[in-house]
């Protein structure tokens, strides 16, 4: 075809390298040279360039709407293991999900996961693309797993901060984050590295293999790419920073009756007072009990207490759950990407796409503890001094609460794959003298997600059957109470008085794996047309206008064993659909005296949330020829996603805080099909400088307003228990489940629902300078190229607003959702001196608080009233990390390169700043994650990755 469909061509990275490539290369008939053979465009001759946010060609500083581009260079001399982890260093990116940070959320299926969110408005309303098209869903929540890109294709990314849903669709309030294959490739690469940390551990290795050749005298076109990544993780460990028992707790001071205290203290040497790995017995006269190695009896110094923790005493021996939870996630990923075009003439081209990305993960999360399990005094495993104690203080049972120390820890090993298919055409006609471009797609995808808890979740009622163990009249041996009236029930008797003293059957009766899997299903069909040259007053009229249907599913599939009985997992089967029929129309007019306006419109018809209406209206201006100045007002949308549509009750246990004692209980998150789609309104304007007398610098300034309302959410099971019993909320209460209503420490199940309930407002500023040039230009007969970037975002709110309370999570460093630091910035300096380049990036994060609206006190303090708490020490210090890279290339055989390179991630070995939680009391989550915020801070340390890349 004559006329350009293709990005504009940046320079490819150096190719990858790996042994294989060397028996390919000769069976393919590509052409001599590589990718290096590309031709240029002639000269004089601009190609059309679709910028991300747009469905019109321009170029990227003249968008009204912010736009971020990493490039192929950049994305080769950062060296990520994948390309998600190098877009969420970005200053506009906070509190995006990876494998790690996400390892715990296990029944919602998101675990393993790498979704990117923008402004922290949530990875849901942050829009993925590939080409410009969606991406399959990979979770219930709509989240899009970045690793299922082709990353060897990947030419750039392309990051629109601001709501982009008149020209997309659903789903980018935040942005969009587009990530651009390049199509037109030619030759071989490959690629081999190898990962490990200063500590020896996360080893990982990435193999890759990438392809591109033209076919029938250059009017076809083939690609394919397959990439393979096996990492180890990190588990059973801790990091020295982790190790001094830094938790917040209640003051120990409020327990003692002091008046004018902080209501929460924030130090070191606290550990749990609720129980211990081998057992505590909570309540009665023998209270402090504690069961050691072989059932040994001991007598626990508590430390001052507050809440479920304790300062002081013993605590080093009951923080046996610091550890448990995997400090990096185990995973291995596969994935294959095949595209092929042909040119049926000059003015129509059809292509198809197909793909394949399948994952396995494995994280442990924490030692399952059973709190106040009832032990009576005919208990078979009791030992004789036990039960002369027990006679001595005139006691027939006690509660035992215990992390089951024989068991192993729990986690997950959840699989995912994705399949994706695309057939299309693009082409050009004329109609009335003008030049059209058209495209057309049709797009199937099915997600299928097992997710899976490793086989240490105990079913609760056979657990209860179990350690209700008694002698057996008839034989003198242990078993169950229960198997004395019912001697087929195959229960099998478990001791928790102790560590080291159960047997493995014991847990394999009591102890299961839940499991469900899930399909996820979306079709597309789109349709787009743009003309450029529509003649104007002030110059050429650009339209685009299309239309897109899409269909979303999910279909369930859960043994009715697992559906309910567990301490975690109780899957439930989700099923539904849904469809929307859209519109959209976009312009680009030139107003005249340097002003372009660039205006949108979408039309929304969804089956359940019904119609919905989207727009965009943008300026630029360039007053003179050096400055540029910008500005959007968009309204945006995120339509309910499947699990928000259709959750049967999402189940997952934890345990709450109710009048001081700690409590398990099942949460069951349920859907609606009544929930109407988000809605948002956007602000931005800003200014971009370029001067002339500075050829290769610009610099960029932009604001940020977006405010979010009908927002779809849920209270959580914490905050229903705190709004029932301390703020008196009766539908609260009504949510919550007990045996006996007049006993709280009888809760089964506390019931929650996703509702439109909430509003959000993020406001900021985004700041981006870069600087190319020869160092020839600055000093003369100096060789080399310079490149130079700052990126910083500054979070001025963060604002979430449920109709009573407003919290601001603006300048928040703890390691809540959605909180954002005041400052995130980056800045990278590149060196190219043949055959070497040198990269040097520093990423950083400014100082915080555990949140914005607690008040720091130490005496006098005022009433704490939520979410104003009064707290000992609310601030929370910020990082400041190096990265360095070094490649050297080199020639080989007649026509082919290759480079070696060292990538080494902070190089000054920085701990991360620790932060505590004091808003999760009550739950068994805060003593075994390591007490930083990972998805903030660099918290593994130094590693280095070294590999090779070659191109044939």
């Amino acid at each position: 075809m004559n006329k350009s469909f293709n990005f504009e061509k940046r320079p490819l990275a150096y190719a990858f390298g790996q042994p294989i490539a060397y028996l390919l290369a000769g069976g393919m008939a590509l052409s001599a040279s590589g990718a290096r053979a590309q031709a240029a465009s002639p000269e004089g001759v601009v190609e059309e360039v679709i910028v991300t946010g747009s469905r019109l060609s321009r170029t990227g500083y003249d968008t009204p709407t912010p736009l971020t581009s990493l490039g192929s260079e950049e994305l080769a001399t950062q060296a990520p293991e994948n390309i998600a982890d190098l877009v969420n260093t970005l200053p506009s990116v906070a509190g995006s999900q990876n494998g790690t940070t996400n390892s715990g959320n296990l029944a919602t299926g998101v675990a393993g996961i790498s979704a990117i969110n923008l402004r922290a408005l949530g990875a849901g309303r942050t829009l993925v693309l590939l080409d410009g098209r969606r991406s399959p869903v990979s979770t219930s929540s709509g989240f899009i797993d970045t690793n299922t890109m082709p990353q060897g294709l990947i030419e750039r990314v392309e990051v629109v901060t601001g709501g982009a849903s008149a020209a997309y669709g659903s789903g980018a309030v935040g942005g969009v984050v587009n990530f651009i294959l390049d199509k037109d490739y030619e030759g071989v690469k490959t690629t081999a590295d190898y990962g490990l940390t200063a500590r020896g551990d996360n080893e990982s290795k990435r193999v890759g293999f990438t392809a591109g050749t033209a076919f029938a005298g250059g009017r076809g076109h083939f690609l394919f790419d397959s990439q393979a990544t096996d990492s180890e993780g990190i588990h059973d460990t801790q990091r020295d920073w982790n190790k001094s028992g830094y938790y917040a707790m209640p003051n120990p001071a409020l327990y003692r009756g002091e008046q004018g205290v902080p209501t929460f203290i924030v130090g070191k040497q606290i550990g749990l007072a609720s129980h211990t790995i081998g057992g505590l017995i909570v309540d009665g006269p023998l209270k402090g009990t504690y069961f050691g190695e072989g059932g040994a009896i001991n007598q626990l110094n508590y430390g001052a207490l507050g809440g479920q923790w304790m300062q002081g005493g013993d605590w080093q021996y009951t923080s046996h759950q610091a550890g448990t939870q995997s400090l990096a996630a185990a995973d291995e990923r596969q994935s294959f990407f095949t595209r092929a075009s042909f040119d049926v003439n000059d003015a129509f081209r059809v292509f198809g796409e197909a793909s394949y990305a399948g994952w396995e993960g494995y994280a442990n999360y924490l030692r399952v503890p059973t709190l106040r399990n009832v032990i009576t005094r005919d208990n078979a495993y009791l030992s004789n001094e036990m039960a002369q104690a027990m006679d001595a203080a005139g006691v027939d049972a006690f509660l035992l609460s215990t992390a089951n120390g024989d068991a192993d820890i729990s986690g997950h090993n959840n699989e995912r794959e994705t399949y994706r298919f695309t057939a299309g055409a693009e082409g050009f006609f004329n109609l009335f003298e003008k030049d059209w471009d058209w495209d057309a797609s049709y797009t199937q995808s099915r997600t299928v997600a097992l997710q899976k808890y490793l086989p240490t979740i105990y079913h609760l009622e056979r657990y209860a059957m179990a350690t209700d163990a008694v002698i057996d009249p008839a034989t003198g041996q242990a078993v169950c109470r229960s198997t004395l009236s019912d001697p087929d029930n195959g229960c099998v008797p478990l001791n928790i008085m102790g560590t080291g003293v159960s047997t493995p059957a014991a847990w394999d009766y009591v102890s299961g794996a839940p499991e469900r899997e899930e399909t996820y299903d979306m079709d597309v069909a789109a349709l787009n047309f743009r003309v450029n040259d529509i003649t104007g007053w002030a110059g050429p009229i650009a339209i685009a206008f299309g239309g897109e249907w899409r269909e979303e599913s999910i279909d369930g599939d859960v043994e009715a064993q697992y559906q309910s009985g567990w301490r975690f997992g109780n899957f439930q089967e989700d099923r539904g659909e849904f469809d929307v029929w859209e519109g959209y129309v976009e312009t680009l007019v030139p107003i005249g005296f340097g002003v372009d306006f660039n205006g949108g419109y979408r039309y929304a018809d969804y089956s359940l949330s019904g119609e919905v209406e989207t727009w965009k209206l943008g300026l630029t201006w360039q007053p003179v020829q050096d400055v540029t100045l910008r500005a959007t007002r968009s309204r945006d949308i995120r339509a309910p996603n499947l699990g928000e549509l259709f959750a049967t009750g999402t189940a997952r246990g934890n345990t709450v805080e109710i009048d001081g004692v700690i409590v398990p209980y099942q949460q069951s998150l349920q859907g609606s099909t009544a929930l109407a789609p988000e809605v948002a309104k956007g602000w931005s304007g800003g200014i971009v400088w370029q001067p002339s007398f500075l050829p290769g610098f610009g610099a960029s300034l932009d604001y940020y307003d977006i405010e979010v309302n009908d927002v779809i959410g849920s209270v959580s099971a914490e905050q229903v228990a705190s709004f029932c019993f301390d703020s008196g909320i009766q539908a609260y209460c009504d949510d919550m489940v007990f045996t006996d209503p007049s006993d709280p420490t009888t809760l089964t199940t506390i019931n929650i629902y996703y509702e439109n309930l909430n509003s959000l407002r993020a406001e900021g500023l985004d700041l981006e300078l870069s600087y190319d040039f020869e160092m020839a230009q600055l000093v003369s007969d100096v060789p080399g190229y310079v490149s130079l970037r700052f990126m910083a975002t500054h979070y001025m709110e963060n604002v979430t607003d449920n109709g009573a309370t407003a919290i601001d999570m603006a300048g928040t460093n703890a390691s809540f959702t959605g909180v954002t630091p005041d400052w995130k910035y980056r800045a990278t300096a590149l060196y190219s001196l043949a055959p070497w380049t040198f990269n040097l990036t520093l990423r950083g994060v400014s100082a915080g608080e555990l949140g914005d609206d607690f008040i720091e006190c130490s005496n006098n303090c005022p009433a704490s009233v939520y979410p104003a708490f009064t707290i000992d020490d609310n601030d929370v210090d910020g990082q400041v990390v190096f990265d360095a890279y070094i490649s050297r290339s080199f020639d080989f055989w007649d026509d082919s390169t290759g480079e070696v390179y060292l990538a080494w991630s902070n190089i000054f070995d920085e701990d991360p700043p620790l932060t505590a939680e004091p808003l999760y009391q009550g739950t068994d989550l805060p003593s075994a994650y390591p007490q930083t915020n990972r998805g903030l801070y660099d918290f593994l340390g130094s590693r280095f990755r070294v590999g090779v890349r070659a191109e044939f």
